[in-house]
């Protein structure tokens, strides 16, 4: 037999063995595509365009610059607007929480707020300082006062609001979910906490009336609280939180308490208390009969009532005012920055063209 050629049979084996790698890896390579090479195209704006100058490229002007400055006006123009708007919005307020206090318990409010067999009336006098347009909105203002803390926001329960079968459903309510073993409705600290002081006006002799109606979300009257869902066993607890309600009414008429229960984002907040639709001149006194009864001793908050009218943006505020006017000053800042950088580092003409397009 003759011999086996073993170096023949070298090259053979080498091939067979290479085959199935350069296969897998050809099949292992991506398609081409733009999107994973990066070179879709995308707007790149240039921040400033070269001008020759004795043999210098002096970067002024462009297109971002001249984008930037324009925003920067634009924000200016609109912040001046709602500067302009909300100052012709007219807003009376005061606060009265020590006021109302009997100058013999101003050592202890609490325990005066707690005390039934005080009396809690109180007089104060708001003079009007320009011309109000009916409807004045009358608001309550509460300072200090956390509704956007978790364990509170969250002791609700919204199926209970809107589903007499869900009466009994009060998980998420503690730790006012029953009182004497009987399930609350509406159950929950943010219902338990009702405001519950009461204002009444008067200009001279004649008694201003106080529209309460529509003061809520229609939203909230037809969606959320139930028209079949009535108060039961509400504030018959050992501890009373706040305001009660009428057991006669649905909760979707009990509309002090839908515009309590939208519970506020900051610590200091006002809520609609009513509309007054008559209007006020300027000079003329109104006077409010308040009824002290909330207590905001205990956690040292504050309380004001407020009158004011209404602008196309809504209440007295220049946020928005102030927010769109440094907007517009920090774009103008950054357009005159860039426009600095460009005149005073200039680039020489031969780095620029060897810089070539792609990099200017």
């Amino acid at each position: 037999m003759p011999p086996v050629n073993s170096g023949a049979a070298g090259p053979s084996s080498t091939s067979t063995q290479d085959g199935p790698a350069a296969t897998t890896k050809k099949l292992n390579k991506p398609r081409y595509r733009r999107f994973t090479q990066q070179q879709l195209p995308a707007c790149k704006p240039i921040l400033m365009f070269p001008i020759e100058f004795n043999k210098w490229w002096l970067f002024v002007g462009d297109q971002a610059i001249s984008v930037i400055a324009s925003v920067g006006i634009i924000f200016i123009l609109i912040g001046l607007g709602c500067l302009a708007i909300s100052n012709k919005v007219v807003e009376v307020a005061d606060r009265y929480e020590t006021a109302c206090v009997p100058e013999n318990m101003h050592n202890n409010p609490v325990a005066y707020i707690q005390n039934p067999s005080q009396d809690k009336s109180c007089t104060r006098v708001l003079k009007v300082p320009k011309d109000m347009k009916r409807p004045i909105y009358i608001y309550y203002q509460l300072d200090r006062f956390y509704q956007n803390h978790r364990w509170y926001a969250r002791s609700r329960n919204l199926r209970q609001l809107g589903d007499p079968k869900s009466a009994k459903d009060t998980r998420l309510c503690k730790p006012e979910a029953t009182a004497n073993g009987v399930p609350i409705v509406p159950c929950g600290l943010v219902a338990w906490s009702l405001f519950n002081d009461t204002y009444s006006f008067a200009r001279g002799n004649e008694t201003l009336a106080v529209n309460k109606r529509g003061i809520s979300w229609r939203s909230e009257r037809d969606h959320l609280f139930g028209e079949h869902v009535y108060p039961r066993n509400f504030q018959s607890g050992g501890l009373i939180g706040g305001g009660t309600l009428d057991p006669s009414k649905p909760l979707s008429e009990q509309e002090d308490l839908m515009v309590w229960m939208r519970t506020a984002a900051l610590p200091t907040f006002r809520k609609l208390y009513g509309r007054i639709e008559v209007d006020l001149r300027a000079g003329e006194v109104v006077t409010v009969a308040v009824q002290n009864r909330y207590n905001t001793y205990s956690f040292g908050g504050r309380k004001a009532v407020v009158l004011s009218t209404a602008g196309a943006l809504g209440g007295k505020s220049s946020f928005l005012g102030r927010a769109y006017l440094a907007g517009g000053a920090a774009c103008l800042g950054l357009a005159l920055l860039l426009t600095l950088l460009g005149l005073l580092c200039p680039v020489p003409v031969d780095e620029e063209r060897r810089l070539g397009p792609a990099r200017r």
